[in-house]
């Protein structure tokens, strides 16, 4: 598993945030033309049958699997980097680091300004905590 320090992971928020919006964006599109999907297939079972535009429907659902695509491109590519991925609906934000010779997670959520927060593996986001001095700056990224 890969583990940042803080300045690690702090570096890396600008390019990290742009591939989560790049993800959320692309999630919530999608999840706008499969309702719409939805719906015409909900239009066309109550109605008995009903005229479609089936270049239309193809088209869409073409550009829903593009969407699902990019979602998932961004959200591996983050996974690669060593970025955990929590919730793509608020864009939620786990880099691994050690603290005390431990593993822990540095909690990022989209919208703050820098990497604030840390929480046991147990956790979770309920459980966050202010970074503190035992973070350091440039410090070693290891167990001691």
């Amino acid at each position: 598993m890969k583990t940042f320090t803080l300045d690690e992971a702090q570096l890396l928020l600008p390019t990290i945030e742009g591939l989560l919006k790049r993800a959320m964006e692309a999630k919530a599109a999608a999840e706008t033309l499969e309702t719409e999907l939805q719906q015409l297939a909900r239009r066309i079972f109550v109605a008995g049958g009903t005229m479609v535009n089936v270049g239309e429907v193809h088209t869409k659902r073409k550009a829903l699997a593009g969407l699902v695509q990019r979602a998932k491109d961004a959200v591996q590519e983050m996974d690669a980097i060593g970025v955990q991925v929590k919730d793509l609906d608020v864009g939620l934000l786990d880099f691994p680091a050690y603290l005390d010779g431990e593993i822990v997670l540095l909690c990022w959520k989209l919208g703050e300004e820098k990497i604030e927060y840390w929480h046991d593996l147990e956790a979770g986001f309920r459980g966050r905590q202010p970074v503190d001095e035992r973070f350091g700056t440039g410090g070693p990224n290891k167990a001691n």
